[in-house]
This record gives C-alpha cells, sequence and structure tokens, in this order.
C-alpha cells in the first residue's frame, strides 16, 4: 500500500478551452500551447515526485473522453481519472472519494498551472499529514495551488462541506480553511508558492527564472522565451517587441 495519491487535475490543451484568461494578449493557439508545456512540467515533477514520495500518480482529466489520450502522453506510473461534472468543489470532493475507496491514507490534489512546485514542498505536505487533517500550500492570489488531506478526515459530510464553496475568488484559501475549523480539523500552511492564472502572473515566474525554479518549468521557460511572450518589463531580454512574434502571429499586443 502506498502513501497516498497525488492527483494533477489537468484539461485537454485545446485551443479556447484552456488560459483563456490570458486571452488576449495571448491569441488562443498561444495559451493553448503555454497550457501545454505548463502541464509537461508538472507532470514530470509531479510524476518524478510520486514516486521518491511512494504515491500513486493520478491525472484526472476534466472530459472523460480525454482521459485515455492525456494519459497517454503523461510521463510512465500516471494512471487517468475523469473528473466528472460539476463545480471544481464538487470534482476535487470526487477525486478525494476515489482515493480513499482506492484504501489511500490520504490524497493530494493540484493544480496543473503551478509550475514552481518543487519535490521539497510536496515531501512537506507529505510530513505535516502525520500530524494534522489538512494541509494547504496558498497562492498569492487568496487561494492554494496544492491541498492535502488524510483519510482520518476523509469522511463524506467532511468533504461535502470542505470544498462545497465558489473555488475561483480571492477568498477561497480563507473560506476552505473557515470550513475546516468548522469541521473540526487540524489546518497546515505551507510556505506561500503561485500559479499562472492571468497573462500579469508571468511576472512572478519572471521573477524566479534564473533561480533553481528554472529547472522545473524548462518547457515552459523555452516557449516564452521563444516567442517573446513575457509581460513588459517583467523581462527585459525576452518581451514580445524583441520578438518576431508567437505562433506565426505578428500582430501587435
Amino acid at each position: 500500500m502506498r502513501r497516498g495519491w497525488l492527483v494533477v487535475f489537468a484539461k485537454a490543451p485545446a485551443a479556447g478551452r484552456v488560459k483563456t484568461r490570458f486571452t488576449p494578449p495571448l491569441t488562443p493557439a498561444e495559451a493553448a500551447v503555454l497550457y501545454r508545456c505548463l502541464l509537461d512540467d508538472v507532470l514530470e515533477v509531479s510524476g518524478a515526485a510520486a514516486a521518491s514520495l511512494d504515491l500513486d500518480a493520478v491525472l484526472a482529466v476534466d472530459a472523460a473522453s480525454e482521459v485515455a489520450s492525456l494519459t497517454a502522453q503523461a510521463p510512465r506510473g500516471f494512471r487517468g481519472i475523469a473528473q466528472g461534472h460539476g463545480a471544481l468543489g464538487d470534482r476535487m470532493a470526487r477525486a478525494a472519494h476515489q482515493a480513499v475507496a482506492a484504501g489511500a491514507p490520504c490524497v493530494f490534489l493540484r493544480g496543473s498551472d503551478s509550475p514552481c512546485m518543487a519535490e521539497a514542498t510536496l515531501a512537506a505536505a507529505v510530513g505535516a499529514l502525520s500530524r494534522v487533517d489538512l494541509v494547504v500550500c496558498p497562492d498569492r492570489d487568496g487561494g492554494y495551488n496544492l491541498v492535502g488531506v488524510r483519510a482520518q478526515a476523509l469522511s463524506s459530510s467532511v468533504l461535502g462541506q470542505l470544498f462545497d464553496h465558489p473555488m475561483s475568488v480571492p477568498t477561497v484559501l480563507r473560506d476552505t480553511l473557515a470550513r475546516a475549523e468548522r469541521l473540526g480539523l487540524a489546518t497546515h500552511q505551507l510556505p506561500t508558492g503561485f500559479d499562472l492564472d492571468r497573462f500579469e502572473d508571468l511576472a512572478w515566474l519572471a521573477a524566479v527564472r534564473h533561480t533553481s525554479a528554472s529547472d522545473l518549468c524548462r518547457r515552459t521557460l523555452a516557449f516564452l522565451d521563444e516567442h517573446g511572450l513575457w509581460p513588459p518589463g517583467s523581462d527585459p531580454v525576452a518581451t514580445r517587441s524583441a520578438a518576431n512574434g508567437g505562433l506565426g502571429n505578428s500582430r501587435e499586443r
């Protein structure tokens, strides 16, 4: 029996379906390729971390029809499941329930747009769940990019309330922790990270690109550099004004 599940939530990288808050200034095609790079980077790091931490690596795909194809493109060791229908909180609860039903002692849920989450963060989350019921890694925008819950707290009634609130709002971390407190769950917060929800968030990635964090997202950085898709002023070396356009489109932003 492994120590738990590490679930990566993902979508198929189709133009117009992913990273829509990046368009404009990115085109839908650029946003889709950016997401593909993010997903590949996140899956590579997550798969290696899962193997090292004795976790089952699981890819939760939003559309059931795309589970097989997206899982086939993931690193070896991942298995795919469908997220199912409903709001994000419903889908998170469903994935957690599947983990518990499979006998997992705990489950960790992460998104596919936090490219600088290192194995050390996941290891810290695993360690924290030996002492608490719920662990979160906050984002700078008021949300979180990783949540872990141990099996003792994964009853149907708890999950039904823990994630039963709007997720794409600035108060999601506060709301989740407040619900955890009302449910009597002990919680722990890891150091704050970031995810890439909007075009402006790329400035956070630019700020760490010359650190060791850059090793975690080589594909994403290479794509942004090659096509000059950094926000103005966030990276003077690689901006759209210095590039020849992106993905065959040289229009001004």
